[in-house]
Order: structure tokens, then sequence, then C-alpha cells
């Protein structure tokens, strides 16, 4: 079955069921940030559903006022993230109807009324429509129209059949860009990531998870609108700069940025814009919402592994993670 086709038949069954208000994206780390493009899609679509993002230990701690029999929670989890099982367990305990999306089966996929299985985005065999951010997006956009009506629907299934093609081509011409790159910042203790808007959850990720997480390198994210704000300053500093440029409303905002880094800091700035990732092959009336679908595996499965080539770090090492208690 089509992942469009499975996602509608589950928003459908969650919707017979009970009269939502509220959605409330819950996850930790990477699964956290590949929730933005689903929040970004509602908050620029719905006018009846509201739409929220928390970490899956903040919603354990303070969970919304409004959770419960009202509210349908979509929470991610690869193997079971114990701070996103406890997250969903109060979640139900609220009354919320509560939709897993995993890979391994858990205590989330036990506790859950449905669950969809995603494909990772590590795993070069992974079809981009079926990743976590995509699943994210398509169950955002099912919500959106079955409740109150998407007029964009149908060219938005078109394009989870278009991403996958995108996306390989995409490797291709960007795996010698970044393998200069890569050479480029191999010696930087440091390395800036900016974006915003419909990218900014790729930045977000490329950041924690990518840089720090696995090649553990200080990254700070930084929002290309509020670069101006402060974080320009530290232009006085070495340290290289990644911007992602994204296609749709918020690209003025990431070219504000480009256009200064290149009079300040030309000479360590690298620029990867969604266009040059095929973005507008896609429909002009959804193709902002693809950023991330986009951008997030070539930053995970190109400039990730390239870097961590030039420095001979294997990112399947860790310092904490999995190896002492937390």
């Amino acid at each position: 079955m089509k992942i469009q086709d499975e996602v509608k038949q589950a928003v459908a069954k969650a919707i017979s069921e009970h009269d939502f208000k509220h959605v409330e994206w819950i996850a930790a780390g990477g699964s956290y940030g590949g929730f933005y493009p689903a929040d970004y899609f509602m908050t620029h679509e719905a006018t009846v559903l509201s739409s929220r993002m928390h970490t899956s230990n903040e919603f354990v701690f303070a969970p919304p006022a409004t959770l419960g029999e009202s509210t349908i929670c979509i929470v991610c989890s690869m193997r079971g993230t114990k701070e996103t099982c406890e997250a969903a367990r109060i979640a139900k305990d609220h009354g919320a109807y509560v939709i897993a999306i995993y890979v391994e089966e858990s205590q989330l996929t036990e506790v859950c009324d449905q669950k969809i299985k995603y494909e990772s985005i590590a795993l070069d065999e992974s079809k981009t429509e079926r990743v976590n951010s995509s699943v994210g997006l398509l169950i955002a956009a099912n919500l959106v129209n079955q409740t109150e009506g998407y007029a964009r629907m149908n060219e938005m299934e078109m394009a989870f059949d278009q991403v996958d093609s995108l996306y390989r081509e995409a490797v291709v011409r960007t795996t010698p860009i970044a393998q200069t790159w890569a050479q480029s910042v191999k010696d930087a203790p440091t390395i800036y990531v900016m974006g915003s808007g419909p990218a900014y959850g790729s930045a977000y990720i490329f950041s924690i998870c990518n840089i720090e997480e696995m090649l553990q390198k200080s990254s700070p994210t930084i929002n290309s609108c509020e670069f101006f704000h402060g974080p320009f300053e530290v232009l006085v500093n070495e340290d290289p700069i990644f911007q992602l440029v994204s296609y749709g409303r918020c690209r003025p905002a990431d070219m504000r940025a480009v256009n200064f880094l290149s009079t300040y800091a030309a000479e360590k700035t690298f620029v990867l814009d969604a266009v040059d990732l095929g973005i507008t092959q896609l429909s002009e009336d959804v193709a902002e919402y693809f950023n991330h679908v986009l951008f997030s595996p070539i930053l995970n499965n190109v400039f990730m592994r390239e870097l961590s080539k030039a420095t001979g770090k294997d990112y399947m090492t860790r310092t904490y993670m999995w190896k002492v208690p937390y």
C-alpha cells in the first residue's frame, strides 16, 4: 500500500472516533526535529485545528492544559526512547488519541491507538516518502484535509511520488560538493548551521544529531531571521557557517543572511540551496512544505558522511549515548 493511502486511512479512522481540536507532535532529538515540516504545514494551513510541538520530556513534566479527549498526539520514536514512551502513556492517561510512528516495536506501540511504521532516513534503501518527516507531513495534510479541507491535497500526494527520485538525483550532484566542504571544515571545532521557516528543522537536526551527536563537534543552530539580532557578532571568529536556503515564503530571510555573509564572511560560509536539490520540480503550490524532506537526507547521508570520512571519525561512535545511565 502506498504511504499516502496508509496515512489517509489511519487519519480517517482517528477522526471517525474523535472530534479533534488540538494536534500535539511529540518526540525527542532527530524525531522531534522531523516534526517541523508537519507543524509548519499546520501552522500555515489549518484554521480549525491547533498544532504544537513538544520535546518528549517537556511533555512528560508539563503537559498542555488542553490535553484531553479533543487532542490527537502524534508520537515518534525509532526504537522506543523512554521519555517518548512515557509521554505517550501520559497522553493516553489524559484521554488523548495517540498515533505512534515507529521503526521497532516498543512500549510506544503497545500504548498507542494506531501505529504507522516508517523507514530510517539513515539507510540508503529507505524510500524518502516513508521516512518519519514525510509520514508526519502526510498526517498533518490529511488532518487538515479531512477536518476542514485542503485544496492542494492532490498536489501534496503527487509530490510524495516524486521526492525519492529527486533525493537520489541530488545525492549524485551534491556528493563532490560535500567532499570539498568536508575537507575545508574537518579541523574546525565548531560549525554554525543556519536556516529558517520550512528548513529550520533540517538545520536543527544537522546540528544536534549529525554534527554534535555523531561527530562530536560543537554546532549551534541559528535561525536566519534571528541572525541579525545578536548571532552575527560571532563572525569575528573563524568558525565555519553552513547556510540552508529554503524555497518558499521564508527564502528572502535566508537570502538576507547569505548576502550579509557574502560581504563579511564569504571565505568561511557554505550555502546549500533547496533549488539545487530539485525542489522546483514539485508543484509550486506545495513545494515549500518539502524543504525538510529533501534537505535532511542530503545532510545526513551526504554531508555528514563526507565529514565523517574527512575527520576519520566513525559516526556510529558515542561517548555517553547508550553507554552510561542518563
